[in-house]
């Protein structure tokens, strides 16, 4: 099966991710790796690798109708010291049959070797 987040075989791109097998090495590992979560609607890894000040404690997905069809990662910054970053990036999603888009510029840490999202902003349309 081809991976949600389009960068391979879900096997050895995402699916290590969500299997435990591997953390991912940067923000934006993390960050495909948690979009192909939403695609596959993988709750306890998405709560796993999101920080706890900002988890939400509702459930995510009660009847969602979400469909996300595509990703586009636009930038990738990490700070020298390698302990945050921010991944920007265009996810196209459906409800009900109409087409959305999502842009976020999502920021990230690392913690023990783990990164965690950590809250999302939205750029306003010029």
């Amino acid at each position: 099966m081809n991976c949600p987040c389009g960068k391979g075989l879900y096997e050895t791109c995402c699916g290590k991710f969500h299997e435990g097998k591997e953390l991912a090495s940067n923000a934006e590992e993390l960050m495909r790796s948690r979009y192909s979560a939403f695609v596959l609607k993988n709750e306890p890894y998405l709560l796993s690798t999101w920080h706890s000040s900002t988890r939400p404690q509702e459930p995510l997905f009660n009847e969602d109708p979400t469909q996300w069809t595509g990703l586009t990662v636009k930038h990738f910054s990490e700070a020298s010291d390698r302990l945050s970053a921010t991944v920007e990036f265009v996810a196209i999603y459906k409800i009900n049959g109409k087409a959305h888009r999502l842009h976020e510029i999502s920021s990230f840490v690392c913690e023990d070797k783990q990164w965690l999202y950590v809250d999302g902003q939205f750029p306003k349309i010029k």
